[in-house]
């Protein structure tokens, strides 16, 4: 059961501390949000497996990082290769 104030983390109740806790919030808020697909342009990128990403309008099936579609890698290999 998740409350107000843990969020996803309340079904942990008080096992494994808050620093971790809290960290697991940040990165299952990341990978749960819908992001912009660079195909269509239309927010409806959904996290489907570990590092797989799939457009719910256009159908867009891509690989990318584990709890994001973009890791800050990723955005660095585009502008050197642009």
């Amino acid at each position: 059961m998740a409350t107000k104030k843990v969020k996803s983390a309340g079904r942990f109740g008080a096992r494994y501390g808050v620093r971790v806790r809290r960290s697991l919030i940040k990165i299952e808020e990341m990978q749960k949000k819908k992001y912009v697909c660079k195909r269509c342009g239309k927010t409806a990128v959904k996290r489907i497996g570990t590092g797989i990403w799939e457009c719910k309008s256009c159908g867009y099936k891509f690989a990318g990082g584990c709890y994001i579609p973009r890791t800050s890698a990723m955005k660095i290999v585009d502008q050197v290769c642009k």
